[in-house]
């Protein structure tokens, strides 16, 4: 057993990658404790919410592409800040109809401990993150 485990190479301890379906298990339970949902509402909720975010992330992989590489002349600037600006009106009207949508199935005071709960969950998972990049030395981008 010693002669198996020697003979591997040592690896540094690897990070775990990214995993959006952790990441979003971890928003539903971090939203379900914070605002004390039932199952039967975090189930209607959760359906909703979980639809507004796959409308939403064609629209954020959109963005991400577009902040990538700038444009290489003043018409394809203006283009760029054109198409970032609609993206953002955009989202913000799927967000706003399925806004009415959770408050078709919560109490208001629900849904708006939901989204403060969203928001603080964010803050700290970015927290958590720039954090994370510091301990190994990577620096923040301009």
């Amino acid at each position: 057993m010693v002669l198996i485990m020697s003979a591997q190479p040592h690896r540094p301890q690897q990070h775990e990658r990214f995993s959006p379906e952790k990441f979003q298990s971890a928003l539903e339970q971090y939203i379900k404790q914070e605002v004390q949902l039932t199952s039967q509402d975090a189930s209607k909720f959760f359906s909703v919410y979980k639809e507004m975010h796959q409308k939403q992330r064609p629209l954020f992989d959109r963005q991400k592409s577009l902040a990538k590489a700038k444009p290489q002349d003043e018409e394809g600037c203006r283009k760029a800040i054109e198409e970032r600006d609609a993206i953002d009106l955009e989202l913000k009207r799927i967000q706003q109809n399925y806004h009415k949508r959770f408050l078709e199935l919560l109490p208001a005071s629900k849904v708006y401990d939901i989204l403060k709960a969203e928001q603080r969950f964010y803050r700290h998972a970015m927290k958590n993150w720039g954090q994370q990049r510091g301990k190994h030395g990577q620096s923040a981008r301009k």
